[in-house]
């Protein structure tokens, strides 16, 4: 279910050209940013729409419909590709323009206005009135029920139905009814040697460790890193601590939990700072043991003065690592030594540069 949304976005805009038969929401009747239409080119060149009020509420003609175009005087029969709900374009399959000098070619779409939905083939009597033909009939007029929400599918649902058709069904006296498009499943491909098969996949191969479940129940103890490793490296040592049915996230508990977790930077964060306040009150229990005439307050004022001095340091030493280690350091060296082999060659021009007198606004000096 997709909501519909308070602000028009980028992916209103992106969204509104689909290929999907099912109306989710209406984020394509919000208005369009007056910054989108002032500087277009900024956001996407290829943005069309017309006015809000211009637009499709619901659509009758979706994708997988067969429609006629008005106008087209061959009578073709073409299905729908896809929509556009902000320009209310519509896409048709087969049917591709010409493409013109440094063009790429591109799908034929019509306005929403000129397209006719295809009702059914028909036999009427022929003009003789002996035989019958088969006709296709299409809707001239098309109207829909209300459309609800289902929640089911988290779609609005409403029929669609003809209230004039060309040519006119004599027989039919009311409303023809127009049957949605079946949605095709994607198929899937035969599987192969590397794939998986099925029972495989939906083999459980968890088993639940057998420890207490009671909340004051003891816990398996977990072992250290010596332990862990000699067990590892050794298959014949059967240590305690090896059953298959403790959890193996109690030996690992560290590598699986995320550093990046916020109370794991608030806890480096804390540390950090106890660091710096350990180094602080060092720095005064030293001035301290020597106060050279000066009083208290001097003292502590001098020792956090070399303390910031610490820091700043300790900071710009690491801007300057992490200088040192980043990708633009290696451009930096190639830019360089292409500078010195330029260099090399221009050099190398000059020295090898040979004048020849009988060649004209060539002169030559009698010492040289």
């Amino acid at each position: 279910m997709s909501a519909t949304l308070k602000y028009f976005t980028r992916r209103a805009a992106i969204d509104a050209t689909t290929t999907y038969p099912y109306t989710t929401n209406l984020n394509h009747l919000l208005t369009v940013p007056k910054a989108w239409r002032v500087r277009r080119s900024i956001y996407d060149p290829r943005l069309k729409s017309v006015r809000t009020k211009d637009r499709i509420r619901f659509w009758n003609v979706v994708p997988g419909d067969q429609i006629r175009i008005r106008g087209d005087k061959t009578n073709a029969l073409h299905e729908v590709l896809s929509i556009n709900r902000l320009s209310n374009r519509v896409f048709v399959k087969g049917a591709v323009n010409e493409k013109s000098e440094n063009k790429v070619a591109q799908t034929k779409n019509f306005h929403y206005s000129r397209c006719q939905l295809f009702v059914g083939n028909y036999e009427f009597p022929t003009k003789d009135g002996v035989g019958k033909e088969v006709v296709p009939v299409f809707a001239h007029r098309v109207t829909n029920t209300r459309p609800i929400w289902n929640l089911l599918r988290g779609r609005f649902a409403w029929k669609r139905a003809a209230t004039k058709t060309v040519p006119r069904i004599p027989w039919e006296t009311g409303y023809v009814n127009i049957p949605w498009p079946k949605v095709e499943k994607p198929t899937l491909p035969e599987p192969t040697s590397y794939d998986t098969s099925k029972d495989v996949l939906t083999q459980v191969t968890y088993k639940v460790p057998t420890i207490s479940q009671a909340i004051n129940g003891p816990l398996p103890r977990a072992p250290s890193e010596d332990e862990f490793l000699t067990a590892l490296y050794n298959p014949a040592y059967n240590p305690e601590f090896i059953n298959s049915a403790k959890p193996f996230e109690l030996f690992l508990f560290k590598e699986l939990s995320n550093p990046h977790a916020r109370a794991k930077k608030a806890q480096r964060w804390k540390m950090r700072k106890s660091l710096q306040k350990a180094r602080l009150d060092e720095i005064i229990e030293e001035g301290m043991k020597h106060p050279d005439g000066r009083t208290e307050r001097e003292i502590r004022a001098e020792s956090a003065f070399r303390w910031r001095q610490e820091l700043k340091g300790e900071k710009e030493q690491q801007k300057k690592m992490r200088w040192k280690d980043r990708v633009a350091d290696v451009s930096m060296i190639r830019k360089a030594r292409k500078k010195v082999k330029k260099e090399e060659r221009q050099r190398r021009k000059l020295t090898e540069l040979q004048l020849n007198v009988s060649e004209p606004n060539q002169f030559i000096p009698k010492d040289i």
